[in-house]
């Protein structure tokens, strides 16, 4: 049976951990602020849209699309960031409509890796970026963002950053792309014009790629700011943007993403995708379609859904914060996304966790909660390459787009347990 074991190039990605955890839940049934997506109803005005289209004697609506794209989305796609970028994006030739953000990572890293080129990912990383890489025939080189201010009392996402040597050290005649995940999942950190500057002047003298995930633009905590790499001197010819209506409409289960970029560069993406997935669901990409119109008016208004999501998860960010902090975590405060990393090394001492046999003790800590205390989170290790997980086992990423009576559980399994061993 030999012959029909996996084929060896997805040996990489034959682990999957939200698999794992989701299985786990499934037997624990524990309060889960592991896995990213709200657990509350997403705003009736978007939903709405695709109920009406399902509904109308419009039998187009229920048939193959564009292969690339549906027209009317890439459209408003092309519309809303030619006017976010200053940059005029052609619908036909600049945007491809994929299955999720993860399937256009999936179709920039084939359709541009080969055998023996290098790729550089940022430590942590969504644990997607390395396997992708590696599927593709790549090599994956490493750099971590290191904390800056060790000894704060209070840490926050803006303080971990990349050493400008060490990134510039990376860079060679291999190296084919970067990949730049802001806001940044787990970490929460936006990184800042003069970082981005810093990394678009490295890709510029290699002459490298730039894969910018930014599927979280719209979930930034002032003072904060988002900056598109893509609109920097000489950067738009030399990137490729990723974005997701599963974030921006808060319903991660549309599974609808998109790239955009100069169309040299998209050609590579929809040569990819047009032979593995072809087009995705008619009736979602209208309804996203819809939504990003009617969302589009509202821009700059008290109603804007986009600029009003970071308002309404900012209150639920700094409870979470404050309850990680009294039960002996040592919370990071994030300035965007909806992802909270805290330190639980304080809890280590009190915590008997020989029944959990795994390598890495925040999987071990996870695991242990998830059986014992009936609450769920995820190891942060697990977004970082095998050499630099040991320097990630004492901390945990939770989510915080949950309803305010979730989090309020969360404060209750927590307090009851730690009142016992603090």
């Amino acid at each position: 049976m030999d012959k029909f074991k996996l084929s060896s190039k997805y040996e990489s990605g034959a682990y999957n951990v939200w698999i794992e955890y989701n299985q786990l839940a499934a037997i624990t049934k524990p309060l889960n602020l592991g896995q990213g997506f709200p657990d509350y109803e997403p705003p009736a005005r978007i939903t709405n849209f695709l109920a009406e289209v399902a509904s109308e004697k419009n039998l187009y609506f229920h048939q193959y699309t564009r292969g690339l794209g549906h027209v009317r989305l890439v459209n408003v796609l092309s519309k809303l960031y030619s006017s976010l970028i200053n940059r005029e994006i052609n619908p036909m030739e600049e945007v491809l409509v994929t299955v999720g953000a993860y399937e256009a990572l999936f179709c920039v890293v084939q359709g541009n890796i080969n055998e023996g080129d290098e790729a550089i990912i940022i430590e942590p990383f969504f644990d997607c970026y390395e396997p992708l890489i590696r599927i593709a025939g790549g090599t994956p080189r490493f750099i971590p963002l290191r904390n800056t201010k060790p000894d704060a009392p209070v840490s926050h996402s803006s303080d971990w950053k990349l050493d400008p040597a060490e990134l510039e050290s990376l860079f060679n005649s291999k190296t084919k792309l970067i990949i730049l995940n802001t806001p940044h999942n787990p970490l929460g950190k936006i990184f800042d014009y003069d970082e981005l500057t810093m990394i678009a002047d490295l890709a510029k003298k290699h002459n490298v790629l730039v894969v910018s995930d930014e599927v979280y633009e719209w979930l930034v905590y002032e003072p904060s700011k988002h900056i598109r790499i893509a609109t920097l001197p000489d950067m738009w010819e030399r990137t490729i943007t990723i974005g997701s209506a599963g974030k921006t409409f808060s319903m991660t289960g549309w599974k609808l993403g998109w790239a955009y970029g100069p169309s040299n560069l998209m050609k590579n993406l929809f040569v990819v995708h047009q032979t593995a997935i072809y087009t995705c669901a008619t009736t979602v990409q209208e309804a996203v379609a819809r939504g990003f119109e009617h969302e589009i008016n509202l821009l700059d208004t008290p109603d804007s859904y986009f600029q009003n999501l970071s308002h309404e998860l900012k209150p639920k960010m700094e409870y979470l914060s404050k309850v990680l902090q009294k039960n002996g975590f040592k919370p990071i405060i994030p300035d965007g996304g909806y992802f909270m990393v805290a330190d639980w090394s304080k809890l280590e001492s009190k915590l008997d966790l020989s029944s959990e046999t795994d390598k890495y003790k925040d999987f071990q800590f996870t695991k242990w909660l998830s059986k014992n205390i009936k609450f769920q989170c995820m190891p942060y290790s697990v977004f970082f390459s095998e050499n630099s997980r040991p320097t990630a086992e004492s901390y945990t990423r939770f989510c915080f787009f949950k309803k305010d009576e979730t989090l309020k559980k969360a404060d209750s399994i927590l307090t009851a347990w730690t009142s016992n061993i603090l």
